[in-house]
């Protein structure tokens, strides 16, 4: 099947050629049609399945034929969770439109508001953006969104986590209006709050649901090993940066400062390393994702803030030195890996630490994950035991235990009468006890 055949228009699908996408993906065949029919839609797919495409081709393709509702509000927004991953839809749709004289421009937090606020005043066919900083705008009233034609979220589940709600409320109310369509995708949608928010964002929507979170991708193979300590982890990932043929990897670790030292560790070693946190300036952080995308460093060593919105397919291992606390954010951390049909490798270290995020895991996921051994490097740890769970006491009670057969009767105690005192003989005056005399021994 080619993009044509799902009704893209050629002038797209000579562009996606010139960047060697012929076929679409499953979600792509699926949801192409769909939207371009102008249905609402309501998808779910894995990570790296191809998602960005599946709503930016119909966005595209309506903007090149349909007539704008307003010559001045952006015709399609789209709302991501973080920087990152507007960057990568911003990438992609300017790829899309480079033969066309359309117009896209992103707004982020964290980026200047005054230069945003320029480039919306120029009119853009496309804004790209994260939640926080939209609605900063249409608080300040430098972007309105009473024409927009098509609104995306993309990542709904990761916004609602990240606090976003009343963000995204504000946005669909600024664009309100029964000629919009909505598309919303994500890799999870299994959120407690996505199907309330869905049904608020959605009207009569087409569901697309080609996969389920919890199976397992079959294009990554996924491998655990149980460590002792923070020193056995990095002999685990010394060992395996050095045999392993890696192409590109990605380090996911818990902490900030663990970022910089395990890339100081790996440049050490000759191994061309990246830290990335999201404590840096906004321009540093896109500095380095650039960098890495364009194959300067062969290892990213990073926090969770890269676990979504890297799309390469050079990337062959992500190798989680520390587990996160979340088990959706294992799935999208493992997710950079094995994109668009590529084989991939997940390596998970478990710590003591690492134990209870190993649980909800495995919890989480349909199919099991068992731990490997490495000769010579197999430490004491073994897992932690559950605690027992408490015998519930039992409710004390006053009465008494009847005696067990063959003992005879049981002995009933009645209550005692207190008895009444006798009182002494009293003399006629009433002081004085009388006293009785001897009785006088009688002789026979």
């Amino acid at each position: 099947m080619l993009f044509t055949d799902l009704g893209i228009d050629n002038r797209l699908a000579k562009q996606l050629s010139h960047q060697g996408i012929v076929e679409p993906t499953e979600i792509q065949a699926r949801a192409i049609p769909t939207a371009l029919a102008g249905h609402d839609v309501f998808a779910q797919s894995k990570t790296g399945s191809g998602k960005t495409l599946a709503f930016l081709l119909p966005a595209v393709q309506r903007v090149i034929k349909q007539k704008a509702l307003s010559k001045r509000d952006p015709r399609v927004l789209v709302v991501t969770p973080t920087r990152e991953l507007a960057n990568q839809v911003y990438a992609q749709c300017r790829m899309l439109i480079a033969s066309h004289t359309l117009s896209v421009t992103k707004i982020l937090g964290g980026e200047n508001f005054n230069d945003q606020v320029k480039a919306l005043a120029k009119n853009p066919h496309f804004v790209i953006g994260t939640p926080g900083r939209i609605a900063d705008h249409l608080s300040q009233r430098s972007m309105q969104l009473q024409g927009l034609e098509m609104l995306i979220f993309d990542e709904a589940d990761r916004m609602l986590d990240l606090g976003f709600k009343a963000q995204l409320d504000a946005i669909n109310e600024a664009a309100d209006h029964r000629l919009r369509q909505t598309l919303l995708f994500s890799a999870t949608l299994d959120h407690a709050e996505v199907g309330v928010t869905s049904r608020n964002l959605l009207k009569a929507p087409k569901s697309i649901m080609l996969s389920d979170a919890h199976e397992k991708h079959e294009d990554i193979t996924q491998t655990l090993y149980l460590a002792d300590h923070l020193d056995h982890k990095q002999a685990l990932l010394t060992h395996f940066m050095k045999s392993e043929a890696v192409g590109q990897c990605i380090i996911f670790t818990a902490t900030r400062s663990d970022t910089s030292r395990l890339s100081d560790l790996l440049n050490e070693q000759q191994l061309n390393a990246a830290a990335l946190a999201g404590d840096m300036p906004q321009n540093k952080r896109l500095e380095i994702m650039d960098a890495f995308s364009r194959g300067q460093f062969k290892v990213l060593v990073t926090t969770d803030v890269a676990s979504r919105g890297l799309d390469l397919l050079s990337v062959t291992h992500v190798i989680n030195f520390d587990l996160p606390k979340h088990a959706e954010e294992y799935v999208h951390r493992i997710g950079r890996t094995g994109r668009a049909g590529f084989k991939g490798t997940a390596i998970s270290f478990v710590g003591p630490k690492d134990w209870k995020s190993y649980l909800a895991i495995q919890s989480y996921l349909k199919d099991p994950l068992e731990f490997t051994q490495i000769q010579g490097l197999v430490g004491k740890f073994k897992g932690l035991k559950e605690p027992k769970p408490k015998a519930p006491t039992k409710p004390t009670t006053n009465k008494k235990k009847p005696a067990s057969a063959g003992k005879g009767k049981v002995k009933v105690n009645k209550p005692k009468i207190a008895k009444k005192p006798i009182a002494a003989p009293m003399d006629v005056d009433g002081m004085a006890p009388l006293r009785r005399k001897p009785k006088p021994n009688v002789e026979e």
